[in-house]
């Protein structure tokens, strides 16, 4: 994956942002969703490394003449060009001017699409707009990596729980899960323990070791998302139903599509006559 330049020596940590923003700027993105704005325009979301979630105008990038039209796609990482930011200080939607496929990122296998679009999802619902998390970014960009090479393998699970982990340390509802949450004792090896949405970290005779909740607290304070599949995966089964809670607390009512549509797909499937 290309690494966007880096911030000059002595330069405020929000200066180049700022300025850049106002006077447009060349952002590392991925595509997380895109709807119609017009016959020929799209309204674009996107998200950045160094401005986080950012909406964009791609003017024209329906028509079959436009360059936009094979560059905006899912999953591969784009350079886009935006436009000055909007007089009204209020105004979210910059105008993306050009983009260009930067490359270096594998395809996802049909299998691997309704996994990516599980993350798209869970970022458009669980990260506000223009908050950067460069930690998250390289962590989707290395997960959907992942997803590539891994897809209908149990790897693939290890995969999406890992960047669950993350999404909910990089915005804040994650406990410590060395510790039990409401005494905060550390935890013991051989104990169970499990994630729950209100009391966090909590004894659960059908839980994971301690030592694994040790492990992952220790990859998720190392930042490395290879590592964190790693420790994840002998477990990964066991994190599917509390990672799964505690998202669908934060997000409050608000369904998942994605998990909704590969339900129904799965369900097809098993009824469909052999």
């Amino acid at each position: 994956m290309t690494t966007p330049p880096r911030r000059p020596a002595g330069e405020p940590p929000g200066a180049a942002r700022t300025a850049g923003a106002r006077a447009g700027s060349s952002l590392l993105a991925y595509v997380l969703h895109h709807h119609d704005w017009s016959e020929t325009s799209l309204i674009v979301e996107l998200l950045t490394r160094e401005q986080g979630r950012v909406v964009v105008a791609a003017k024209g990038a329906k028509r079959p003449t436009s360059q936009l039209r094979s560059v905006l796609l899912p999953f591969q990482p784009v350079l886009a060009h935006l436009g000055k930011v909007p007089t009204d200080e209020q105004a979210e939607v910059r105008t993306l001017r050009t983009a260009e496929w930067v490359g270096g990122a594998p395809l996802l296998a049909a299998s691997a699409m309704f996994p990516g679009y599980y993350l798209n999802e869970l970022l458009l619902k669980l990260l506000a707009r223009q908050d950067p998390h460069p930690t998250l970014f390289d962590a989707y960009a290395d997960t959907l990596g992942a997803l590539a090479t891994q897809a209908g393998t149990g790897d693939e699970a290890a995969a999406l729980r890992a960047f669950e982990l993350l999404l909910l340390r990089e915005t804040g509802v994650l406990p410590d899960l060395a510790q039990v949450t409401l005494t905060a004792e550390p935890l013991q090896p051989a104990a169970r323990y499990s994630l729950q949405a209100e009391a966090g970290v909590a004894p659960e005779t059908q839980g994971a070791p301690g030592a694994a909740w040790v492990a992952w607290e220790a990859a998720l304070a190392h930042g490395s998302t290879a590592a964190l599949r790693q420790a994840v995966a002998p477990h990964a089964a066991a994190l599917r139903a509390p990672l799964r809670a505690l998202l669908h607390y934060h997000l409050g009512t608000t369904p998942l599509r994605t998990r909704q549509v590969w339900q129904g797909v799965q369900r097809l499937a098993e009824n469909a006559p052999r």
